[in-house]
């Protein structure tokens, strides 16, 4: 499927919460990696990066990315920023579709108003160093979860999943179909049930107690 209608798919869905109840095997990073950015919604190809305390790779990623990819730093989760304020107006510049490190980020007042996503594990003053090459575009691990150049990397406000493409128009039907069953479960809770007319509380409670297996499911 073309990105743009996969791109409409998860904007449709929403939210990344219904991908990870239609897959519980999907990959989130941790949640110390937080959004930074006045704009927290991702949809892109990760361009990848591996490095330690020097951020030059950062800024050779930035300039070699297309328009789209989400640069996805593996920074080794070191209190040490990789990142600032230059970066995100040359990613804007760019047209990238947005910045995550498993590391520090700085300049955190321009950030905040920043329209490019940006997630990082902290905030720091203390930049890296410019001397070392770093590796680009190879597997690495970002937030305790391994990335791909060319996974799809979803965010939102309640975090950052990465997805194989090849899966994503699956996930995001399924997402889907879970957020139109949560909608149903709305719509009666507004007119007085309750979560047990529109969930099988009683019966998976029951099959549970005597050793079945079951699952929480939507009844409608």
């Amino acid at each position: 499927m073309p990105h743009d209608q996969l791109r409409a798919k998860f904007l449709a869905v929403d939210t990344t919460t219904a991908l990870c109840d239609a897959d519980k095997a999907t990959r989130v990073l941790h949640s110390a990696i937080r959004s930074r950015s006045a704009t927290t919604r991702i949809f892109g190809p990760a361009y990848t990066v591996r490095c330690r305390d020097d951020f030059f790779a950062v800024l050779r990623a930035i300039e070699s990315a297309a328009p789209g990819d989400v640069i996805v730093v593996d920074g080794g989760g070191k209190e040490i920023a990789l990142a600032g304020e230059l970066f995100a107006r040359g990613a804007l510049a760019r047209k990238l579709g947005g910045i995550i490190i498993d590391g520090g980020y700085r300049d955190i007042t321009y950030v905040r108003t920043c329209e490019l996503p940006i997630y990082s594990r902290y905030v720091t003053p203390m930049a890296g160093t410019t001397a070392a090459l770093g590796e680009l575009q190879i597997p690495i691990t970002c937030g305790g979860v391994p990335v791909a150049p060319g996974d799809l990397i979803l965010a939102d406000d309640e975090g950052v999943v990465v997805v194989d493409p090849t899966r994503a128009e699956a996930l995001l039907d399924a997402a889907a179909a879970v957020k139109a069953a949560e909608a149903a479960v709305v719509a009666q809770l507004n007119t007085g049930s309750t979560l047990s007319d529109g969930l099988n509380v009683a019966e998976h409670a029951a099959l549970l107690l005597d050793g079945e297996p079951s699952s929480l499911r939507f009844l409608s």
